[in-house]
């Protein structure tokens, strides 16, 4: 390693890596791969990324490239606006990797900051939108508009296929919601809302709060129609402007979705960005993703949690009724902290603000004899243009450098955000004039123009009465607050987080520097590609070497997920199938071991799963599989596999298994979670598979944030280019597309700089390093824990991949110790535990990435062994089986120095079980968490105030 930036990346030192080989009987790094990777699987070719950067010279390159796009003023609007991150949130959130680092709060005691913030936002959702629950966010509008629908079929058995949707939705909306619902057979009528006809085939209908117009329709009649057969009422509503606006709770809506991006969030040339999706309390079974609930912890403390976890997709498999495994937290959290930031009436001033402005506009472009539409409306203004107007303006803003919405083909809209000033709406108004003065003082018409809201539209009552809400407006007490919630979270900034097949691996900071600068996250999705020429580049790059990677020549970034990318891979199959004239290939073969939001979007994307069973090596059973090819021959669609397994192996006969996929007409879809281990060594392509997924968020660095963002762009082989994703507004793709996947052309793309940073900085020879020296690291841990813990599987030499699986059932035998007793004291430890009884119950898969240290390796196997002498204390009479360390792990500080003690173990023990956490220990904030008592006692927002002395 010659690069400067490699030698930090990659955790081991060449001594350390000696000291490894020689405990693994290793002679070198090479023999080791060897056996690990069977060389028949292995690439021939090396990887064609360009030669390694240092950082000063990867950041100088971007900045350039980044230059390349243009900041232009938008007032585009389309569920899009600039806005303002408080520097606040921006340095200490946004920019903090104590929040970008951490994982999804799955382990909740460890995470009980991230869980209030998210807490917060649930309770800001539900008080903007009038309704009674709200989840943790999900990926954008146009996905949680798709959820809506989606629910709405199920809660009605799918019996009822008809949903209807105003044709006035936002045009991002109506594509995703036309792919997907062509992958489940609904029926998508898209109409005015004077045309709707609902009757007792309609599962649901959705309106836009204000529509694509900007224009506010009463939902009462369309509404009125859904009450009487039953159908469920959804809004997608404009969040800022629901702190004037009634909400839709109030207009007797059943559900309501939308963006939170003027929240704070930077427009990031569409993302990454969290929805936000509100119901009624009856249907909390139902709703997408997950949702925070409150609980209590073994001391009645109160204590947060992910509420209702049997909705987790991971568990229902193919009975899930949504494919979505994550949530958008990074992002959720900044915009539940604006909200605390501002408060209600800081709510209220900004949306007074627009919407002020906008009425003046509206009334000024009137004096100068526009046809304005002037129905009741919020911040964005339509102006009905005959085509030598259009021609005109449309020359002169293109001069003026400003953006307006031309995608009404009879006329334009001008949206207003919180970043316009006075003066902007002046120079808007003078522009429309001709760039001529304008025929009025224009002070004197705005002093003139009161603000106003009809009646009829004005929202009434307080709202966000919620202390959290109220006492953090002074910059001391935020800053404290941000940093007593981050301080109550285990991230990477603390410890090696060693959770397997979802590599938490460093998140450098060179890499996330550039997701500020405004040449990337102040640019609208939807500006013409002109303007985006850095973009473009950075887009070539990224779908060049991840094509290389994997040998897979065509790519889509438009999946803004994992699972997302699932979807996507799986509608472009059954695209093919359907171009071939082959419409009824709808199976899909998964294996058992298979991560459960494979057969989630399997259903998703309209297929029959069949289930594959495994052998006693973790292997596919490929007797089964052949059997199963051949029963459903004429339907077969698709195999999903994870490679390497998610075992941890790589299965010696996987291009045996797309052989026997393909000889019955079949495609092979490749999970792409585990790429880390094949960077540089094997390319999927060359492997058999058609189409895989990339974790842009695991392997290439994204940070987990939490649980998202997350980036899940797929790769396909020559054959499949045609069926990628496109969009309505910025076409995309193949010109056979499966259509929209996501609000925005390339979902995400403010993050993707990361990946393209990582990718730079490491280099061809750097990427092929990591790979293998997670193998190293993995293949290190699973040796000194295998006499404690048995390793579950293994390879032809006795190696693991990546990552391994520790059986830890003849602990509990032994002992009574359950795998969570285990991962609760690793948090005495101060470590986040693996992955936990997944894909086998009663283990933990371990996976510790390239990017840790030796001594940090070591740390956490002295750790897991000394759990194992805590428990075999049991075994062996030395501990009570009930009231012992690992039974009432963890053990906050507030347990600790209590005055009474009265467990059979000292308080050294359960503090400072190792010597070294003297001088440096996390502390979870809380005890165990009663997790049963929080489902029984469903509590996802805080109570509002009773009165303001409270």
């Amino acid at each position: 390693m010659t690069d400067a930036f490699a030698r930090r990346h990659l955790g081991l030192t060449s001594e350390d890596q000696a000291i490894i080989l020689r405990f693994l009987g290793c002679p070198d790094l090479d023999t080791l791969i060897d056996q690990v990777v069977p060389a028949q699987l292995r690439t021939q070719t090396p990887l064609h990324t360009p030669a390694a950067q240092t950082e000063y010279q990867a950041l100088k390159t971007l900045k350039a490239l980044a230059q390349q796009n243009q900041l232009w003023q938008s007032f585009l609007g389309m569920g899009y606006y600039n806005c303002i991150t408080p520097p606040v949130i921006q340095r200490n959130i946004l920019e903090h990797p104590g929040w970008y680092t951490s994982y999804t709060p799955y382990q909740a005691e460890i995470a009980q900051g991230r869980l209030e913030a998210l807490f917060n936002f649930q309770t800001l959702i539900t008080e903007l939108t009038g309704l009674e629950i709200a989840n943790a966010s999900l990926l954008d509008e146009a996905t949680a508009a798709a959820e809506a629908m989606i629910l709405s079929y199920q809660v009605h058995h799918q019996q009822r296929r008809v949903f209807w949707v105003d044709q006035h939705c936002w045009p991002q909306t109506l594509a995703v919601l036309q792919t997907r619902a062509t992958a489940l057979g609904m029926d998508l009528r898209i109409a005015p809302l004077a045309d709707f006809h609902l009757d007792e085939t309609t599962c649901g209908c959705l309106v836009q709060y204000p529509n694509s117009y900007g224009v506010l329709v009463d939902p009462q009649p369309v509404f009125a129609q859904a009450q009487a057969v039953g159908a469920l009422r959804i809004m997608a509503a404009d969040v800022l402007s629901l702190a004037l606006l009634k909400p839709p709770g109030a207009w007797g809506a059943d559900i309501a979705v939308g963006s939170t991006q003027r929240l704070g969030v930077p427009l990031g040339y569409g993302g990454p960005h969290a929805a936000y999706f509100a119901t009624r309390s009856m249907y909390k079974r139902q709703v997408p993703g997950r949702m925070v609930g409150l609980s209590k912890d073994s001391q009645g403390r109160p204590a947060l949690r992910l509420a209702l976890q049997t909705r987790e997709q991971h568990i229902r498999r193919e009975r899930a009724t949504s494919n979505i495994c994550t949530a958008q937290v990074l992002l959720a959290v900044v915009a539940s902290m604006y909200g605390v930031y501002h408060g209600a009436e800081g709510l209220r001033r900004i949306a007074q603000q627009i919407h002020h402005q906008a009425q003046v506009l509206a009334k000024g472009c009137a004096q100068l004899g526009y046809a304005v539409r002037l129905q009741a409306f919020f911040d964005t203004v339509f102006l009905e243009l005959n085509s030598a107007q259009r021609q005109a303006l449309q020359e002169r803003f293109y001069q003026a450098q400003i953006n307006l919405n031309w995608f009404y083909p009879e006329g334009v809209g001008i949206s207003l955000d919180e970043t316009t000033e006075w003066s902007d709406v002046e120079r808007l108004l003078r522009l429309l004039n001709g760039g001529q003065e304008l025929p009025f003082a224009f002070q004197e018409w705005v002093d003139q123009t009161a603000y106003e809201y009809p009646e009829m539209w004005a929202r009434t009552g307080d709202f966000l009465t919620q202390e959290v809400f109220r006492q953090y407006h002074s910059e001391t007490e935020f800053l404290r607050y941000l940093y007593r919630l981050q301080s109550r979270d285990l991230s990477l900034t603390t410890a090696m987080m060693p959770l397997g097949s979802c590599t938490m691996k460093l998140n450098a900071t060179s890499e996330m520097v550039p997701i500020s600068w405004p040449e990337f996250n102040q640019i609208h999705p939807f500006v013409p590609l002109e303007q985006t020429q850095g973009y473009q580049r950075l887009f070539r790059d990224l779908t060049t070497w991840l094509a290389d990677m994997t040998g897979l020549p065509g790519v889509s970034l438009q999946p803004n997920a994992g699972s997302q990318g699932e979807l996507t891979g799986l509608l472009v199959i059954r695209q093919y199938h359907q171009q071939r004239g082959e419409p009824q290939r709808r199976v899909c073969l998964i294996p058992q071991s298979a991560h459960g939001t494979n057969p989630a979007s399997a259903v998703m994307a309209g297929f029959q799963v069949v289930p594959i069973a495994c052998d006693k090596q973790g292997n596919v059973n490929s007797d089964d599989l052949h059997t199963k090819a051949s029963q459903y021959a004429d339907e077969l669609a698709a195999l999903m596999l994870t490679y390497p397994s998610t075992h941890g192996v790589f299965e010696t006969g996987v291009r045996e298994l797309c052989q026997v996929v393909h000889a019955f007409g079949g495609q092979v879809y490749l999970d792409g979670a585990n790429l880390n281990a094949l960077v540089g060594l094997c390319r999927p392509g060359e492997l058999g598979f058609d189409v895989c997924h990339v974790n842009l968020h695991k392997t290439f660095c994204i940070p987990h944030g939490g649980g998202g963002p997350g980036m899940g762009p797929i790769v396909v082989a020559e054959h499949l280019q045609a069926f990628l994703p496109t969009h309505p507004l910025i076409p995309t793709g193949g010109d056979q597309s499966i259509g929209t996947i996501a609000a925005a052309p390339w979902s995400s793309a403010s993050i993707l700089p990361i990946s393209w940073m990582y990718m730079v900085l490491m280099g061809a020879e750097g990427l092929t390093q990591a790979t293998r020296l997670a193998i190293l690291n993995a293949n290190y841990i699973a040796q000194r824990l295998d006499p404690y813990f048995p390793v579950l599987y293994r390879g032809k030499y006795g190696w693991v991949a990546h990552e391994c699986i520790l059986d830890l059932r003849p602990l509990k035998a032994q002992t009574g110790v359950e795998v969570e007793d285990v991962a609760k004291r690793l948090m005495d430890y101060g470590f986040h535990a693996p992955t936990v009884s997944w894909p086998v119950a009663g283990t933990m898969m371990v996976e510790p990435t390239e990017s840790e240290s030796l001594r940090e390796l070591d740390r956490f196997c002295e750790a897991m062994i000394g759990i194992y002498h805590e428990a075999m204390a049991i075994a062996q009479g030395q501990a009570d089986p009930q009231d012992n360390l690992l039974k009432n792990a963890p053990h906050p500080a507030e347990v600790v120095i209590t005055d009474t003690w009265h467990h059979p173990y000292s308080r050294e023990q359960a503090a400072y079980p190792v010597a070294g956490l003297r001088a440096y220990k996390f502390w979870s904030p809380v005890a165990r968490i009663d997790n049963a008592y929080g489902d029984r006692h469903l509590v996802c927002s805080c109570p509002p105030l009773l009165d303001d002395d409270h």
